[in-house]
């Protein structure tokens, strides 16, 4: 695949009907759903729920509305992202090595893989304390446990089965929605922390919004999206570029169903890990909270066993939700940088490189969890590679978007380019605001 000499642009494909689509909506609605679900899922991940955790203790109500002032910023960018994948045939990296300077998509490549390592290590490591937390082994003896599960599953399962696990996986985040009711939340409080939107300029408040806007849109989606688009077109028999190239309006509108419904699944649960951490630990006074093992086993003795099985269950099902994505993420960008062979599709043997970067993330990941690295500080350093490398390859994925040599009619419509482009600035804010609030003092 890497050999492959294809431009963009030329007629679009003409697709026959595939056996995905059927006259009962609700069937196929759920047929639809893949990539976008997945995408959506895997971003609230254990330094995910982290986050969301401690916005909640420490912040209460007062961050609710950003559940729902994110939605259109996310579903944009990653729209933006899927029609990139599904017009050009490529990758989001692919698309850009063949029309932007190599140097930049190298720096990119090279933090983001970085930003990656040490979100799987907090992840895996998040995932370690939940198990510990579940069965009263040591947390140490799960991270090997996980890691080399995830590692095995990837590399030996087909595309399919494995697109469809992950898929599955995403079930697992409804133990938050439930949670959050067992918490019996201040309804009316925070129905109103939801549609009025409270902005203080002290540290706590600036940090925190920093930091869920960080989590929430975050550059390794980015890259994911647009390959897993790639990978869906592959699973239809679209082996060529050639096959792959162009995309007709009803697959632009499944992508568009399929991503808005992953953002608001995505947001949605984003939403009521806020409420029931609110509910429960700012209530009862317990405002600082450093790691999603905390926030569950304080839930315990405020909102029962059951809210607090939920809540550890569901941090280890999003940890083997999330690591693939970030590992496959970070693959993905790094071989189609070098023009390496790259999907899941392929079989270990057909693309060697590919699969020893998603193992080397994993492992790496693994090694910092084993040498007792504060996962803290392990997801402050994500968090400050994400910050740098967010804002630029938005201006890039929008660029991209707009250009009609890469896109030819596909470009950026007026309301995917409103959203688009105001996340890239709400992100370069935050971005100054992550420095200033983290190293100004």
């Amino acid at each position: 695949m890497s050999q492959e000499t294809h431009h963009e642009g030329g007629p679009a494909r003409v697709v026959t009907t595939e056996s995905r689509y059927s006259r009962n909506p609700l069937v196929r609605y759920f047929r639809v759903l893949g990539p976008g679900l997945v995408t959506g899922a895997s971003d609230d991940d254990p330094s995910g729920i982290t986050t969301y955790s401690v916005a909640g203790a420490s912040l209460g109500y007062a961050t609710l509305w950003t559940a729902l002032a994110t939605f259109p910023l996310m579903t944009a960018v990653q729209l933006v992202c899927a029609r990139i994948g599904l017009v050009t045939g490529r990758g989001l990296a692919g698309a850009v090595r063949h029309h932007y300077p190599r140097w930049f998509l190298s720096v990119a490549c090279l933090l983001l893989l970085g930003a990656n390592v040490f979100n799987i290590a907090a992840d895996l490591g998040g995932m370690a304390d939940a198990a510990e937390l579940l069965t009263g082994l040591p947390s140490m003896a799960f991270v090997p446990v996980f890691g080399l599960t995830i590692i095995a599953v990837t590399l030996w399962t087909s595309y399919t089965t494995f697109a469809g696990c992950l898929k599955w996986l995403t079930a697992v985040l409804f133990a938050y929605v439930v949670a959050a009711f067992l918490a019996t939340p201040d309804w009316r409080a925070g129905l109103w922390a939801t549609i009025v939107p409270e902005i203080r300029l002290d540290r706590t408040f600036v940090g925190t919004l920093v930091g869920i806007l960080g989590t929430t849109i975050s550059p390794y989606l980015f890259f994911w999206q647009a390959s897993q688009e790639v990978e869906e077109e592959r699973a239809r028999g679209r082996r060529t570029l050639a096959q792959r190239r162009g995309a007709t309006p009803d697959e632009l509108s499944d992508a568009r169903l399929d991503v808005a419904t992953g953002m608001f699944f995505s947001n949605l649960v984003m939403y009521f890990i806020i409420l029931a951490t609110a509910s429960t630990l700012h209530r009862a006074g317990q405002h600082v909270i450093e790691s999603s093992r905390q926030a569950a086993e304080a839930l315990r003795p405020l909102a029962g066993d059951a809210a607090y099985l939920l809540f550890a269950l569901g941090i280890i099902g999003t940890g083997l939700l999330a690591i693939p994505v970030l590992a496959g993420s970070a693959s993905y960008a790094v071989s189609e940088l070098f023009g390496w062979r790259a999907g899941l599709d392929f079989t270990p043997h057909r693309a060697r490189k590919f699969y020893t970067v998603v193992a080397a993330a994993v492992a790496a990941g693994m090694l910092l969890d084993l040498l007792r690295i504060n996962a803290i500080r392990m997801l402050f350093l994500s968090a400050v590679v994400n910050g740098l490398l967010a804002p630029p390859i938005l201006v890039l994925v929008m660029l991209v978007g707009n250009n009609r040599a890469i896109m030819g009619e596909h470009v950026n419509g007026r309301w995917l380019n409103l959203f688009g482009w105001l996340a890239t600035a709400v992100m370069a804010v935050a971005a100054l605001a992550f420095f200033a609030t983290s190293f100004g003092g």
